[in-house]
């Protein structure tokens, strides 16, 4: 058996390293930039600790763009490296300058905020460069080092005349990557990467007037200040009891500067154990549409940027909302790009769920009406949270509110209470009316109030699926449209009332009717309701309309069923004057207008009337109006 070391040829690797370690060039930016924030954060934290006996001050990151010598400066003033650290550090790739930092101050040192993992980063320069300089000096009283490479495994290291503690790096642009020169591309990428590093950025100089000498003598001078870039305290980084409501609001503008309307209320996520994460949560006003939603929380790793793409560390439902999440323990791939697979990150998930669910049930509990008040803006969220989330689907019971046509908001308890006396079916099952359209199923919502029923309005589009799951955990409860057939079976504890029509008279209407309306679309049915009622009324089978509901959510054709044909039931109201008048109008020709007139005068109202059929109602209406 033989055995040894896998020998690795820098100058194979290399080019490799260079090129395609990541996706996008412009990540050398963000790297580079938390390369000098890991220097000056190290320092900061030796300082404290007293080791290094420096002047920390007011460090900040500089970064140039030199056009006219086609060179980036990125500058900070960290603690700097000896020329030994410099071999150590930059010649040896793959080795984190981060990580043995960390492995030897492990105990003071766990919460600093460093960000480096794989000591990789710095090679992200060669990307856009096609030599690198850098200018170091240390802390230490040690001589300062020069090193250049031209992004081949060969360098030169130097002596250097630099007195500033710190580091600088110069990035000679190749010719390839001169869009990387431009102002405004640079101040795009440290806005979006390095908005929130924890160490001021300079990038440029702008102008601001102040006033100069005393009273009539005052005059306004116009001088050149630093042009900080970042907010080095955001308010994720700070503790819940530090913030007020408009401290929430400020930074929610700072976030989406284009977004003009308020958030409805945050979350603030704050824990330290098992995992580290901080973030701010917010619950925007939603449109119906799912996807226009998305990708819009930020995720951080020591407040630098990484992505919008937060599928996997939060839940699905929640990817609607807006807002940041931080956290050093989410595991990344090599390039900080996206999230890897990993058990820390449904343990994240699952937090940020419980999170949620107990601050909906705290406003729920401290403030109802304001709760109510939000709740057509935030329902999609919660009705999604329900679908895909079993932990917040046990929760949302306590928050989560069924609104009737007229205003009123029931909880689950609540509702059941409400319709255990006068709604339920043959077989005892308490039935629960709903509508989808307020305007479009007025007059089936007008029918059932005078009956007194109870009559939800719940228009979201994944409500049938909603129901389907209420439904299978609910067995003593069915949820029926309240323009479905269902509602005929509905016992009326309240009101009995008795049919104008003999049993004889209704067997023949039913015969003249069917002979006059196709039946294989529609299904007859004669109903005793009340004289000023609709006299023609059409219902849908609830199990069919579901399905097709439940199919167009889905794409495509569910349980290999295909296309799934209309059928309607007709329910003919005997008490109404005009079923009697149909019953005993003699002349057949005057008799056959009279049932296609009701009929699509009933279709008409559920918008099942277009086209030629449409045109022809309206020549019929005026030919009974002559």
């Amino acid at each position: 058996m033989a055995t040894g070391k896998i020998n690795v040829s820098v100058e194979n690797i290399f080019p490799l390293i260079k090129k395609f370690l990541y996706s996008d060039h412009e990540i050398f930016l963000r790297e580079l930039i938390s390369n000098a924030t890991d220097a000056t954060v190290k320092l900061r934290h030796l300082c404290n600790i007293g080791e290094a006996k420096v002047e920390y001050g007011n460090p900040m990151i500089d970064v140039k763009i030199d056009q006219e010598g086609k060179k980036i400066h990125i500058t900070d003033q960290g603690l700097g490296m000896t020329a030994e650290e410099v071999e150590k550090y930059i010649n040896q790739v793959a080795f984190s300058g981060a990580e043995e930092f960390l492995d030897k101050y492990k105990d003071s040192a766990k919460d600093a905020g460093i960000i480096g993992h794989f000591g990789l980063g710095f090679y992200s320069a060669f990307m856009v460069a096609e030599k690198v300089e850098i200018f170091t000096k240390s802390y230490k009283d040690e001589p300062a080092a020069h090193w250049v490479c031209d992004g081949s495994p060969e360098f030169t290291l130097e002596a250097s005349d630099r007195t500033e503690r710190g580091t600088e790096i110069v990035l000679h642009i190749a010719e390839d990557s001169v869009e990387f020169l431009d102002e405004h591309r640079i101040a795009d990428l440290l806005s979006k990467y390095n908005k929130f590093m924890p160490i001021p950025i300079k990038f440029g100089n702008r102008k601001e007037i102040i006033k100069e000498g005393e009273g009539e003598e005052a005059k306004d001078i116009e001088v050149e200040v630093d042009n900080i870039i970042n907010n080095p305290n955001p308010a994720w980084t700070k503790q819940p009891t530090e913030l007020k409501d408009e401290d929430y609001k400020s930074f929610y503008r700072e976030l989406y500067p284009m977004q003009f309307e308020a958030p409805l209320f945050n979350i603030h996520l704050n824990v330290d154990y098992p995992f580290n994460l901080t973030g701010i949560l917010y619950f925007p006003k939603l449109s119906q549409d799912l996807q226009l939603q998305k990708d819009k929380i930020q995720l951080y790793q020591n407040q630098v940027y990484v992505t919008d793409n937060v599928e996997g560390i939060v839940p699905e439902f929640l990817t609607m909302l807006k807002g940041v999440i931080d956290s050093p323990d989410i595991p990344l791939n090599v390039s900080r790009s996206y999230l890897q697979a990993d058990g820390a990150v449904k343990k994240i998930a699952s937090y940020i769920t419980r999170k949620v669910s107990d601050k909906l049930k705290t406003l729920f509990t401290e403030n109802r009406e304001d709760f109510e008040s939000k709740w057509n803006d935030i329902k999609i969220v919660l009705e999604y949270g329900m679908l895909s989330e079993p932990k917040f689907y046990e929760k949302a019971g306590d928050f989560f509110l069924y609104p009737n046509v007229d205003g009123k908001y029931f909880t689950m308890t609540e509702l059941k209470e409400a319709i255990t006396e006068k709604q339920t079916d043959k077989d005892g099952k308490l039935v629960v009316l709903y509508a989808q359209n307020k305007d479009a199923q007025h007059s089936y919502i007008d029918a059932a109030k005078e009956k007194g029923y109870e009559v939800l309005l719940l228009d979201s589009p994944i409500i049938s699926h909603l129901i389907q799951k209420l439904e299978s955990d609910n067995e003593n409860m069915t949820f029926v449209r309240v323009d479905s057939d269902h509602i005929e079976n509905l016992i009326n504890k309240n009101t009995t009332i008795v049919s104008a029509l003999s049993d004889e008279d209704k067997t023949k209407l039913k015969a003249v009717l069917e002979d006059i309306i196709p039946t294989s679309t529609y299904t007859v049915q004669l109903e005793a309701m009340d004289s000023k009622a609709m006299p023609f009324m059409i219902t849908q089978p609830e199990f069919m309309r579901r399905m097709k509901e439940m199919s167009a959510m889905g794409g495509g054709n569910m349980f290999g069923m295909g296309k799934m044909p209309d059928m309607y039931n007709l329910v003919v109201n005997t008490n109404n004057e005009l079923a009697n008048n149909i019953l005993h109008t003699e002349d057949k020709v005057k008799q056959e207008h009279l049932v296609k007139q009701a009929l699509d005068l009933a279709r008409l109202s559920q918008n099942l009337l277009k086209g030629e059929e449409l045109t022809a109602f309206v020549k019929r209406s005026f030919e009974l109006m002559n």
